[in-house]
C-alpha cells in the first residue's frame, strides 16, 4: 500500500470552483459541452481561415506547372508519332 504524498496546498483538496485556474480547468474538463467559444473568437479563426485559404489560391496559380512525366523518351512510353 502507497502513502499519499503530503501536501501544503489546499488546491488538491477543494471540491468548489473558487475561480482559480486549477479549479476552472477541472471544471472544464467534466463538463466540455458546457464550454462554448465566444462569438469574436469563432468569427476571427473563420476570417483567419478564409484569409489563409486565399493566400493557398493565389500561390498555387501563380506557381510554374511542372511536367511530371517530361520528355524523355528514354523509358519507351513516350507517345509515337504517326508517318
Amino acid at each position: 500500500m502507497t502513502r499519499k504524498k503530503k501536501t501544503r496546498s489546499l488546491a488538491d483538496k477543494l471540491t468548489i470552483r473558487t475561480g482559480k485556474r486549477k479549479d476552472y480547468r477541472r471544471w472544464r474538463h467534466d463538463n466540455p459541452d458546457e464550454v462554448v467559444s465566444s462569438r469574436r473568437f469563432t468569427e476571427k479563426k473563420r476570417q483567419q481561415r478564409k484569409l489563409q485559404a486565399a493566400r493557398k489560391l493565389a500561390r498555387q496559380q501563380q506557381a510554374s506547372q511542372l511536367d511530371l512525366h517530361g520528355n524523355d523518351s528514354r523509358d519507351g512510353d513516350a507517345p509515337k508519332e504517326d508517318t
